[in-house]
């Protein structure tokens, strides 16, 4: 029995060791940057020439001689005065189907579905996207694999499937499928948990649950009409107070936070009475309802809707892309009036062609005639990193400082081309984004 009991303790303990060492090796995998000016996530300005010190996965040493306490294996990387600056964040993505098309999706193969959005994660990640918070969709296997190394493509931050009133935002049943309630059977989207219909309090609670269950690390709720979706009117408000507040305090039990899908400011002020702290839209949102997100601390997770027609959508869907990208303008000039307003950039394209995917970074631009490129950078930096700790100790997956460079944070960085407070193009262009850093790791490097 003792010989027994030894060799199971031998086997329990392989794996452990083979842990341990493999942490201590991650631990002394050190690169140094030399000769970088720094754009942190949040300041207007660049540092003057420095060094930064990266160890394992996380940002050593920040200062003018960080290579001295480098070892001497060390890999060093001379910037030649470029500029250095946070990975990109995403807050408003469907990697599950950004571009794969919607037929694939209602009716296809859902093993080949996620093999596809493997590919569009790396491509975000290959854009300089470094971190996404994904707002619709079960991204949790997808993310699982990333985390591990098994695949290429950035920090996700998912919600699960977004939880929908029936007839509301997230309702994309077809015109003759009645509602399982009746039938019994639910439709493909819904059985892969990339949406909920849930219907009051009761029902919108365990939808929510579900998703902090799977590892949701904020919860989005359909308040308002959408104008991709192919039945609800763009102004109809969706959920009742009772059903909004359900799923806050779901998600505050958990430590986390609420995320809405709404355009319109009675739904939006609503969903603040119950206690939201973030709006993924907001393009017909009046200057008074944006003061108070500001006073109150909520932020604006909006996209430049700027374009008033896009191909894949509807008539339908296209007449009311038109109400909102005309509101866009106006919201935005207003934001860029609130100084303490936090806004965050995103992009929220789904079912897009390849084409239209592949500028995702490329949108940034939209946002010239309102803000100077300090500003839409900080959206996509520091102000992104400052949502993210929103999720809360208990549902945040990644609780370093994300965003921003800085001793501490995690190592996810971009050397670029240019100085990018001055043009966007050196972001932009993808051909100037020279080294892409995420967790520590290079997985493009121009300069070789």
């Amino acid at each position: 029995m003792r010989i027994i009991f030894r060799l199971l303790i031998m086997i329990v303990a392989v794996p452990i060791v083979t842990f341990v060492s493999f942490a201590q090796s991650n631990d002394q995998t050190q690169i140094v940057f030399k000769n970088v000016r720094v754009f942190d996530g949040t300041s207007d300005q660049l540092t003057g020439t420095v060094e930064v010190l990266v160890e394992g996965n996380k940002i050593k040493e920040i200062s003018a001689n960080a290579s001295r306490n480098a070892a001497k294996n060390a890999t060093v990387i001379d910037g030649s005065g470029r500029v250095l600056m946070p990975g990109l964040s995403d807050t408003h993505t469907h990697v599950m189907f950004a571009s794969l098309p919607e037929a694939a999706l209602m009716f296809g193969e859902p093993n080949f579905n996620v093999i596809y959005a493997t590919k569009d994660a790396e491509a975000m990640l290959m854009r300089g996207i470094t971190t996404i918070r994904d707002l619709s969709g079960n991204t949790f296997g997808l993310k699982k694999a990333i985390d591990e190394g098994l695949v290429p493509g950035p920090r996700i931050y998912p919600s699960g499937g977004m939880i929908s009133q029936t007839a509301g935002h997230g309702d994309f049943r077809l015109p003759n499928q009645e509602h399982p309630a009746y039938t019994g059977e639910w439709p493909a989207l819904y059985q892969q948990g990339h949406g909920y219909l849930a219907d009051g309090p009761t029902e919108v609670i365990r939808a929510a649950r579900e998703n902090l269950r799977n590892g949701a690390s904020q919860i989005k709720l359909a308040t308002g009409g959408g104008y991709s979706s192919p039945a609800d009117p763009l102004l109809g408000i969706q959920y009742t107070y009772e059903e909004v507040k359900a799923a806050v305090d779901a998600a505050k039990n958990w430590g986390t936070y609420v995320t809405i899908h709404s355009y319109f400011p009675e739904s939006i002020n609503m969903a603040i009475d119950a206690g939201i702290k973030d709006v993924a839209h907001g393009q017909l949102l009046d200057k008074a309802t944006l003061e108070r997100m500001a006073k109150e601390g909520v932020f604006l997770s909006t996209q430049a809707f700027t374009l008033c027609s896009e191909p894949q959508n509807s008539e339908f869907s296209n007449e009311k892309l038109a109400i909102v990208c005309v509101g866009t303008k106006k919201m935005y000039q207003w934001a860029s009036e609130i100084p303490d307003l936090k806004v965050t950039w995103g992009t929220d394209m789904f079912f897009v062609p390849r084409d239209q995917f592949d500028g995702q970074v490329k949108q940034m631009e939209r946002l010239t005639p309102w803000f100077k490129p300090a500003e839409i950078l900080k959206m996509a930096t520091g102000n992104a990193g400052e949502l993210y700790k929103m999720s809360g100790p208990l549902m945040n997956p990644y609780p370093g400082e994300l965003g921003v460079i800085k001793e501490g944070a995690y190592a996810d960085m971009l050397l670029v081309e240019g100085n990018p407070l001055e043009k966007l193009e050196a972001v932009t262009n993808t051909d100037n984004l020279l080294i892409i850093m995420k967790d520590g790791k290079i997985y493009k490097n121009s300069l070789n």
